[in-house]
């Protein structure tokens, strides 16, 4: 008698579809639980713990994803995975996109890099474009910003430009944290020298996220911290523009 094969499955926290924001098109936006760094930013704390989200088979987020297959595809969308951090969960982030590839679809990833060693050159085969998220370029910043270090993100950059892997950077510019010039044209000028990069992202600090902090009842460490202003989102944006990257 031959062994069963035990279902792949994932700690998710929910699903959604966006326009324009995780990646081109219309995407299918699957959210997965469990992240190792605590940015002082974030706003979705209540993906932070793998415990907190519900056990999902990939075969149950396929069949919700193939509901809204014709859809998507027809508006030049496709799945992007984010989280938390998809790559805190390799096998089952790895088995969505070998599933998604299959039925077709533009595949996106959305990661710090943090875990990018986690990553298999397959998974990566599967992924057609990956959202890094690159918190500062100072190592100082980055440290206090995340709690977490900058090395590994940078890494995994040079080996997704090695791969051919196409990149769409995000950059969340907080005031008095990301705004640094010297540490934007040090990012810009690392970017400007890979081969793979589209654009740069340059998004706005928010608050968006702050009841969730309320709700868990813990503190939002950047609640006193304002927006940047658009005289500060201009120069930011023109800093990458001026080392020829394209940005939004």
């Amino acid at each position: 008698m031959s062994a069963t094969t035990e279902p792949v499955t994932g700690r998710i926290h929910s699903w959604d579809l966006s326009t324009g924001v995780d990646g081109p098109g219309t995407r299918f936006v699957l959210f997965v639980n469990g992240c190792p760094l605590r940015c002082l930013y974030c706003a979705n704390p209540d993906t932070w713990h793998m415990r907190d989200g519900r056990e999902a088979t990939v075969d149950e987020v396929t069949a919700e994803i193939e509901k809204y297959r014709g859809f998507i595809s027809t508006a030049g969308g496709g799945v992007t995975i984010t989280g938390g951090e998809p790559l805190l969960q390799p096998v089952f982030t790895a088995s969505v996109l070998r599933r998604c590839k299959e039925a077709g679809l533009h595949t996106a990833l959305d990661t710090s890099g943090f875990l990018g060693a986690r990553a298999t050159d397959e998974l990566l085969a599967d992924t057609d474009l990956v959202l890094l998220d690159i918190k500062s370029f100072d190592v100082t910043t980055y440290r206090k910003l995340t709690g977490g270090e900058l090395t590994p993100t940078l890494n995994f950059a040079t080996r997704l430009d090695r791969l051919g892997n196409r990149m769409w950077i995000r950059y969340v510019l907080v005031p008095g944290w990301t705004d640094d010039p010297e540490a934007v044209d040090g990012l810009a000028r690392f970017l400007a020298g890979l081969g793979n990069v589209d654009r740069v992202e340059v998004l706005p600090f928010h608050k968006l996220g702050a009841h969730k902090y309320d709700a868990l009842g813990i503190p939002f460490p950047l609640r006193d911290t304002p927006s940047p202003t658009p005289e500060l989102v201009r120069r930011v944006r023109d800093q990458f523009r001026e080392r020829g990257l394209t940005t939004f």
